[in-house]
């Protein structure tokens, strides 16, 4: 858990990058502990795109990052499955309703903008979801700035919940999941690894698939009743013709 910090103002802040706006310690505390536990509570999903993120300096000689966390109808690596998000699952309400931080790889220690604080902007654009904000002045956020500048990180991720997906197979059999409404959103961040899925992230989804095949067994013994009606009422009028015949 990162220190609460005592601000010149006799406020608390939490972490590094925090607002000075707890009257208590125990304030600021309770703050980061119920992050913590939002991904066990709310079914947390994160997802890493190969997405292209950017550092541009302003001419007043600020450090702006801007990229995208996520892009609308773009099918992911293959994760067991191949997912999309539908243009449309990010909205206004969605980002106005979420507390939302941007991180670096997920870490909620090392924060670098928040959009309750006005320090991280959120946008639902064509595209999907953009992000925006200006790199503080931390020990990380300068390294995150080199790093950037250098080309060694350049992609994004988000961590989210689901309100609605869909779930299809394709003509050559493959899984394929349909975000149609994110529920929530909970960060953004540039990242290291972009190819990289955490088993943990993956839970809900392939609990989501393994119900989906679930159902698709139950469909098949139903076609396959069906069948064997269909075949035995078939058998029986042609017997009762072969005994028409007969008579």
């Amino acid at each position: 858990m990162p220190p609460a910090i005592k601000c010149n103002n006799g406020k608390w802040r939490w972490g590094e990058t925090g607002r000075c706006k707890y009257s208590t310690k125990k304030q600021a505390e309770d703050d980061n502990v119920s992050y913590n536990k939002i991904e066990k509570i709310n079914n947390m999903e994160k997802r890493i795109y190969n997405i292209e993120t950017r550092i541009d300096s302003t001419d007043d000689g600020k450090e702006m990052v801007v990229g995208h966390a996520s892009m609308y109808n773009t099918r992911s690596e293959f994760m067991g499955f191949y997912e999309t998000i539908e243009e449309g699952a990010f909205t206004d309400e969605l980002i106005n309703s979420s507390d939302v931080r941007a991180l670096i790889n997920h870490d909620q220690n090392l924060i670098l903008a928040r959009n309750t604080s006005g320090t991280l902007k959120l946008e639902a654009d064509a595209q999907g979801l953009r992000y925006e904000f200006e790199m503080p002045e931390t020990s990380y956020g300068k390294d995150l700035a080199v790093s950037m500048k250098r080309g060694d990180i350049t992609q994004s991720s988000f961590a989210f919940t689901v309100e609605e997906d869909d779930w299809t197979t394709d003509d050559n059999g493959n899984d394929l999941r349909t975000i149609k409404k994110i529920k929530r959103l909970y960060d953004v961040s540039p990242v290291t690894y972009p190819a990289y899925q955490d088993a943990n992230d993956l839970t809900i989804a392939q609990r989501g698939l393994a119900e989906y095949k679930e159902t698709l067994k139950k469909v098949d013994v139903i076609e396959e009743v069906k069948e064997e009606k269909d075949l035995v009422s078939r058998s029986l009028a042609k017997l009762k013709i072969e005994l028409k015949k007969r008579k």
